[in-house]
């Protein structure tokens, strides 16, 4: 099992750890980054990878390696700690990045099959927001699974955060890695996800984009084969 771990800061605190502590769970082999230290332009809005082709993207060469990473993977955790209610600015970032291949646009086949984590930790709340933030591109990414996690942990360093609160960490991730295993190489999109696609097939038949109608074609997608579908 390939997991990729894209962290939304750069410093090791609660959220990091639950990230680290379910990823051993699961036994695979992680590639992890973290965010702003390995990628930290922002979108400039040129639309060159709507329009025409990702690879215009100025920041195409830099973002890279973490694309390539989310591709190999067959669990993508997102991790991200709250900040004021939301995931933190070098997240949203990073997640900008990939518009294009939202479902609207050019998804790419591979997610499909794949399972993915939303983590998010404050002292307080608003993990349900932040993991929506971060959930809602896995979503139009096409990720055939997608688990939420938030943990009031009720402190602002890991170090200090009660036993108690770590011990019910460790059985909620105990959890969520069985059910990932089990559904490990079993993976279907949701019946939400067949629909929505349904709804942009029908779309990209008339090739309102020509670069996203292009590639729905090519993929066989605006006929009978269908992503998820060996």
């Amino acid at each position: 099992m390939n997991i990729t771990i894209v962290h939304g800061q750069s410093h090791k605190g609660s959220t990091y750890h639950i990230a680290k502590i379910l990823s051993e769970k699961l036994k695979g082999e992680v590639t992890e980054f973290f965010l702003p230290r390995d990628f930290r332009s922002f979108c400039v809005g040129c639309t060159n990878c709507f329009e025409k082709s990702e690879t215009l993207c100025p920041h195409y060469e830099s973002l890279k390696p973490i694309t390539e990473a989310l591709d190999n993977a067959d669990v993508i955790i997102l991790a991200s700690p709250v900040y004021v209610f939301h995931a933190t600015g070098a997240m949203k970032v990073f997640l900008d990045h990939y518009g294009y291949r939202w479902l609207v646009h050019r998804p790419e086949e591979k997610m499909f099959h794949k399972q993915a984590v939303c983590i998010s930790t404050a002292a307080g709340g608003g993990m349900r927001s932040t993991n929506k933030d971060m959930a809602d591109s896995t979503f139009f990414w096409g990720i055939g699974k997608t688990y939420k996690y938030g943990e009031a942990v009720k402190e602002v360093s890991w170090n200090r955060v009660d036993d108690k609160i770590k011990h019910r960490i460790e059985k909620k991730t105990s959890s969520l890695a069985r059910k990932i295993r089990k559904n490990y190489g079993n993976v279907r999109p949701s019946l939400k996800t067949k629909v929505f696609f349904g709804v942009m097939r029908h779309v990209q038949k008339n090739g309102w984009n020509e670069a996203d109608a292009d590639y729905w074609r090519e993929k066989g997608w605006t006929g009978k084969k269908r992503p998820w579908k060996k």
